[in-house]
């Protein structure tokens, strides 16, 4: 008897449906039936299926005479299941890859006689330009708990949306009670209420394991139809059910409340009735709201289902005409105060800069952070009578430490902090809207050594530099009066990726000065936050993202395999590149094994030095973060399994699998064996990594933070002063340039 029984209802998917089966037989989980019906599809699905189910053993393809629709599909799919747990699998859509493993591992952990009634997961929707969102609501599984609960205990669970395709269901408990689909469009709604309302135990998997494809064109809920009135029928049934389970009475004030608003949402939407059926679907609607009414008061975004369709659309021509005075208002708004802040910025400018008042800023004023952080610091010791004013995001100014001075992008605080301050501390890009004042210093970090073309260099690969405006970015460069180098190779590729008239300043990066610094003991808090035993061997994997691919991120293999085959007394803790913290990245298992306590997810913690601290070894692929970890001479294994897709599409100023700082792997096996063997530490991984210290650890000694106070901000003698950005013949010097 196989774990799940997979029922995929087949119609008019012939481009799509391939790609769904693949995802399902591709799964390293291989205890599934799949159980595909043609429901009587006009076109050549009914083959692609047979096909599948020739080559492979766990298909079996049920075709039905005559078009049912997709609710008594999956019906006719059901009596032929056997698997402990129904999966009803959309063929449009598609499976992530280890989803089958994650929620049968789930299934164990949540365990008990038989398991869960339902299991709830994530998905995200992918959409047919090639963008993907992760579900908006994924919190809510979160915040579930790992634990079993009842939807009484956590109604939260009934705020998803109510589809059946992102959950599995124990076959007994679907079976026990006779659940079944309707006929029609919204077939969903008559079987989620029910079965999510008498589960008993309910667990949730907070990981990505289906891509809800959002079609251009052909989502039967998305076309014109009076179709759509069938919501009025499968709600009646919801009712149904509750009359027959007098249990469940105390939840009908919640689903008349839902379904006033699900059929409000419906009526909302241009494109779901003919404009001649709004006047019957509102009236439809209405009666079958008065005709559930509950004791309880009706909320007033309801109320309107009491009065008349002519009141309905009066109220919404009103929700249309105060919408537009709103914008304009806001925009009013909006021209006043960008008059009253450039007034203000001109009337400061005209003052003479504060030569005691320095602004700092870093990823986009994220917070204290990077080599601006540093400098900050070293600052405060150094020259304390320089006072010290960071740029930082409102929604990130609540996690500041409470000694911070700070204002908030655009403000009059931030205009007039600007308009005079004098010396300037970014790893980014001032925004346009800063003027340099003649006397000021601009001193730009940068964000590590570049391995990967920037600047001026991207002119040249369309792909990498998608939504980025090189000339203006120049533009804003040409503020910069120093620019921070750790070594020769920054110095030249700076000085060709930024034509800019800046002076290069060989302090060494600053933020680095903690690694070179480092002692026993440093990065024992972040293990003993994230309870990683004292003697484990910890592995920090630090993938980059990927400009060739949509949304950057690609699973170059499976984390859960790689934390086991490191085997005992290793912790595997991954950290991924910041751009992807808030995509689907993380929702696509990451998240899911950080809880299990499979990996650890490094990704939120603010400070990337004190990761690696904590980390006895680093694998990475692309990642600029070799070169601040060679600081801490411990072992580096770059994965460089795409690397000619990379640079083809990104670009690169040197071959890293030719002057990389450790041993290459160019496939999981590789990489594998690297570590099982021990060659990892061995003595040519400590001859490779010697190498590239010397190349690119050159002028990091520990002190760039003071260097950098006092030679750009104090004028002191303390290093070797700036030097001009080489000119153009000299740069062509650089090794690997083309």
């Amino acid at each position: 008897m196989p774990r799940f029984s997979i029922i995929v209802p087949v119609f008019k998917v012939q481009g799509f449906l391939a790609e769904c089966l693949d995802s399902v037989l591709g799964q390293s989980y291989t205890d599934f039936e799949v159980i595909a019906v043609d429901d009587c599809s006009p076109d050549d699905c009914g083959a692609i299926l047979d096909e599948y189910a020739e080559r492979d053993a766990r298909v079996r393809v049920l075709h039905l005479p005559e078009n049912v629709g997709l609710g008594r599909a999956r019906n006719a799919g059901m009596p032929y299941a056997v698997g402990d747990f129904l999966f009803f699998l959309d063929s449009d859509d598609t499976l992530t890859p280890g989803a089958l493993r994650a929620i049968a591992d789930r299934l164990d952990e949540t365990g008990g006689p038989g398991g869960p009634d339902i299991l709830v997961f994530d998905y995200a929707r992918t959409y047919w330009w090639g963008g993907t969102r992760r579900n908006a609501l994924a919190q809510v599984l979160a915040e579930a708990g790992e634990h079993t609960f009842t939807a009484a205990e956590y109604p939260k669970i009934l705020d998803l949306l109510m589809v059946v395709w992102n959950k599995v269901y124990r076959r007994d408990y679907v079976t026990a009670h006779s659940f079944s689909f309707p006929p029609g469009y919204y077939e969903d709604t008559p079987w989620t209420f029910p079965t999510l309302l008498s589960a008993r135990r309910i667990a949730t998997l907070d990981r990505i394991c289906l891509n809800y494809r959002q079609r251009r064109q052909g989502n039967i809920l998305s076309t014109t139809s009076r179709k759509h009135f069938d919501v009025h029928d499968q709600y009646e049934r919801v009712f149904a059910y509750l009359d027959a389970h007098p249990e469940l009475a105390g939840w009908r004030p919640y689903l008349h409340r839902k379904m006033g608003e699900h059929c409000l949402d419906i009526l909302a939407k241009p494109d779901r009735l003919p404009a001649r059926d709004k006047d019957e679907f509102f009236r439809r609607t209405a009666e079958l709201f008065h005709k559930h009414r509950t004791g309880q008061p009706v909320p007033g975004e309801l109320r309107i289902l009491e009065g008349s369709y002519s009141h309905y659309r009066a109220r919404q021509r009103a929700v249309a005409v105060g919408d537009a005075l709103g914008r304009r208002a806001r925009q009013a708004r909006g021209v006043a105060a960008g008059r009253i802040k450039r007034g203000w910025s001109w009337m400061h400018e005209h003052r003479a800069l504060d030569p005691n008042l320095a602004v700092y800023s870093a990823f986009s004023h994220h917070g204290v952070l990077g080599d601006p952080a540093a400098i900050h610091r070293a600052a405060r010791d150094v020259a304390p009578h320089i006072r010290g004013v960071w740029v930082v995001r409102e929604d990130q100014a609540e996690h500041l430490p409470p000694d911070i001075e700070y204002v908030t992008p655009d403000s009059l605080g931030y205009r007039r902090i600007t308009a005079r301050a004098t010396y300037f501390v970014n790893n980014v890009n001032w925004p346009w809207t800063l003027v340099k004042r003649p006397g000021s210093v601009h001193i730009h970090t940068h964000q590590g050594t570049p391995l990967k073309y920037m600047g001026a260099d991207l002119q040249g690969k369309p792909g990498a530099r998608y939504g980025f405006d090189v000339p203006q970015m120049l533009r804003r460069a040409d503020r910069w009066d120093h620019s921070l180098v750790a070594n020769r190779h920054s110095e030249l590729v700076w000085g060709r990726a930024y034509p800019c008239h800046f002076a290069s300043a060989r302090t060494g990066s600053p933020r680095n000065d903690v690694l070179v610094n480092a002692k026993p003991g440093d990065g024992a808090q972040f293990r003993a936050r994230h309870k990683i035993p004292r003697d484990h061997t910890v592995v920090l994997y630090a993938p980059t993202r990927r400009d060739h691919v949509r949304g950057g991120h690609v699973d170059h293999f499976d984390l859960a395999r790689f934390a086991e085959d490191l085997g005992e007394g290793h912790t595997l803790v991954v950290r991924l590149h910041p751009s992807l913290a808030d995509g689907p990245a993380r929702g696509l298992g990451l998240a899911e094994l950080h809880r299990r306590g499979v990996v650890v997810d490094a990704t939120d913690e603010p400070r990337v030095e004190e990761v690696m601290l904590a980390s006895d070894a680093l694998v990475t692929d692309y990642s600029a973060l070799m070169f601040d970890y060679a600081n801490l001479d411990r072992p580096i294994v770059v994965h460089a399994d795409d690397w000619g897709a990379y640079t083809a599409s990104r670009g690169a100023y040197f071959d890293i699998t030719e002057g990389a700082p450790g041993h290459v792997s160019h496939s999981y096996r590789e990489l594998a064996w690297l570590f099982a063997s021990g060659c990892w530490r061995d003595q040519e991984s400590a001859r490779l990594r010697a190498g590239f210290r010397a190349r690119f650890c050159e002028f990091d000694d520990g002190r760039a933070a003071q260097r950098v106070v006092r030679t750009l901000m104090l004028g002191e003698p303390d290093a070797p002063e700036s030097i001009p950005a080489p000119a153009a013949g000299e740069r062509d010097v650089l090794t690997g340039m083309r």
